[in-house]
């Protein structure tokens, strides 16, 4: 009979076990056999993505400037966006915005410069994101991991659609993770800032939602010509998993995707736009896959509505610091 001690170390091979040979590298090589190669031609279009200054915002961003696009791209760091616009094909293609995606108030001065510039986005990809062990309120006042990972998504893609920044035929793309599966859309808790945090289950609560809001944004925007995907990047060697998850990635080094790997999905998305068959699904690996694979998640009583709701309830501009 299995113990309490040893539980936690069958449930941890099973899981290595069942979704390493998918998430990782082993997968993507097996699966890459049978994809066409990429055009990447994006001459004319103006690219937007928000956690584009390394990893794997960083690998799209290259790729679209690479495919003769224009990059407006965010971070917090001015000195790593400088960087990574010297370290791509065409440093002038890229456009330096700086933003911390936590704060409201930078999320709403970012929208009113590019207001003011005029801008129009062929392609916006909501890539920043955190993982937290620790509970860090903003000045805000809001859990961290809720306001960068969810929130921030949701206010600044609604914003640019209701100011016309986004074409009548752009492409959305949020990028969530495989940590979503593990949990249910549970809305109360998406913003914890009291007892009861678990940074782990605070990530995949907010990633889950991102799934649960691109569905309504498909729904909304039924029959127009703009497409928003969420896709899961598999498992990638990137500079945050190294800080929030240093176990698993000594565990997996080897086999843990590179940057350009997990955003192929994101990049052959914007340039092959394909037709999705239900509005609650996760793209992975160039494939619509299912947003469930264990049996409670779909048993949610929160809906898309109650998540939007409750966001809306969030998004009033902060008054201006005296």
């Amino acid at each position: 009979m299995a113990t309490k001690a040893n539980v936690p170390l069958k449930k941890l091979i099973s899981f290595y076990c069942r979704f390493t040979p998918s998430y990782s590298q082993i997968g993507y090589y097996a699966r890459r056999l049978f994809w066409r190669r990429l055009q990447g031609n994006f001459t004319g279009q103006t690219w937007l993505v928000v956690g584009g200054s390394e990893g794997i915002g960083g690998s799209a961003a290259r790729s679209a400037v690479a495919g003769g696009a224009t990059v407006i791209n965010v971070a917090r760091n001015a000195e790593k966006l400088t960087a990574f616009a010297h370290s791509t094909a065409d440093p002038g293609k890229v456009v330096p915005e700086v933003a911390d995606f936590s704060l409201r108030q930078d999320v709403w001065a970012l929208l009113d410069r590019l207001q003011a510039r005029g801008v129009k986005i062929d392609v916006l990809v909501n890539n920043v994101g955190i993982q937290k062990r620790d509970q860090i309120i903003t000045r805000e006042g809001l859990e961290t991991s809720f306001a960068t990972n969810i929130l921030s998504h949701y206010l600044f893609t609604r914003e640019l659609l209701s100011r016309g920044m986004l074409r009548d035929d752009a492409t959305v793309i949020e990028v969530s993770s495989g940590g979503m599966y593990n949990h249910m859309l549970v809305v109360k808790d998406l913003n914890i800032t009291g007892d009861g945090y678990l940074g782990v289950r605070a990530y995949g609560l907010s990633k889950r939602a991102q799934v649960v809001m691109t569905q309504h944004w498909r729904q909304k925007f039924a029959g127009s010509k703009r497409q928003f995907y969420v896709v899961h990047p598999g498992w990638v060697d990137t500079a945050a998993v190294g800080r929030s998850m240093p176990r698993f990635r000594a565990t997996l080094k080897s086999v843990l995707r590179k940057d350009h790997q997990g955003a192929d999905t994101i990049v052959w998305l914007a340039e092959t736009r394909p037709p999705q068959r239900s509005d609650e699904s996760i793209w992975f690996d160039r494939r619509e896959r299912t947003a469930h694979i264990f049996a409670h998640t779909p048993k949610a009583t929160d809906t898309a509505e109650t998540l939007i709701r409750s966001l809306e309830s969030y998004c009033d501009r902060p008054a201006a610091a005296a």
